[in-house]
């Protein structure tokens, strides 16, 4: 799974982890949305972009770029599609800042001629998350943004530390639910293959009271029920029912229902259930 795709999940989530990486005060950053932008013609998507609340006397946006691998045109692609997004949102944002976010410098594009001024402008800020001093008096934030690129024999010891400070409350702008949610996810990224019970026992705390599995577990729940509606599909339609009947009566969508009798063998004889091509291919004609 890509390194970056944590960042922009815990951006997206808590966007307070960003600014206390860039160093901006709390005040500053109330407001702010973490959002990826589709930008036309050419059509394109910029992945991190905070934007402004709209009551922000000076309306700054920020343009975040995490980059855990070598790409030599990352440069060019940073500032072509930041500059391009601007021109097609003139009015709306008073000034901008980037800010590149790398685990090493080695992992820097080699070649920096062609965008000197701006990268050495303070509208553009590097960050190496290896290169973060680190000590207990550290914010829990920077803290977190350290654990993603710990390394797998430390991370239980570290994670531990932080939910263990997340608990005294040291923390002006995370709750420890939140502090914890982060830290689960973060291990998760890091051990996809750790079961859920094994990385409770790893960082000690129970996963029941974490946001971020009682979601899951939720979803796991609402798809329990809809498998158990879709097994009474069969009988119904013994007893006379239309597909669209059968999907007002059990409020599910009338392809699924398609989608699950084309599985299990698609019966041409049903009413108002007409042919259907299925990748190509006529499952009933």
């Amino acid at each position: 799974m890509r390194q970056d795709a944590i960042f922009y999940q815990l951006f997206k989530r808590f966007p307070t982890l960003f600014f206390e990486l860039i160093a901006i005060p709390p005040e500053q950053a109330r407001g702010y949305r973490f959002e990826s932008v589709e930008v036309k013609e050419p059509s394109f998507r910029i992945d991190g972009v905070f934007l402004p609340p709209p009551d922000a006397p000076d309306k700054v946006v920020f343009f975040a770029e995490v980059q855990f691998q070598k790409d030599q045109s990352l440069y060019h692609r940073f500032f072509s599609e930041l500059f391009l997004y601007l021109r097609r949102n003139p009015e709306q944002f008073d000034d901008w800042q980037g800010v590149l976010i790398f685990p090493s410098r080695g992992l820097e594009p080699d070649k920096t001629a062609f965008y000197r001024s701006l990268l050495n402008s303070s509208q553009v800020q590097h960050l190496y998350l290896d290169e973060l001093t680190i000590t207990d008096e550290s914010s829990i934030g920077l803290s977190l943004m350290q654990l993603t690129i710990a390394p797998e024999a430390q991370v239980a010891e570290q994670a531990r530390r932080l939910v263990e400070r997340a608990q005294t409350g040291d923390s002006a702008t995370l709750s420890a639910s939140e502090i914890i949610d982060i830290v689960v996810t973060i291990a998760a990224y890091k051990f996809a293959n750790l079961s859920r019970e094994e990385i409770q026992a790893m960082i000690g705390v129970s996963l029941e009271e974490i946001p971020l599995f009682r979601e899951v577990k939720a979803e796991g729940r609402a798809e329990g029920r809809q498998e158990a509606l879709l097994e009474t599909v069969p009988l119904l339609l013994e007893l006379g029912l239309s597909v669209e009947q059968i999907a007002a009566r059990l409020k599910l969508d009338v392809d699924l229902i398609r989608i699950r009798l084309m599985r299990r063998g698609l019966d041409c004889s049903v009413p108002d259930f007409p042919p259907v091509i299925w990748m190509g291919s006529h499952l009933c004609a």
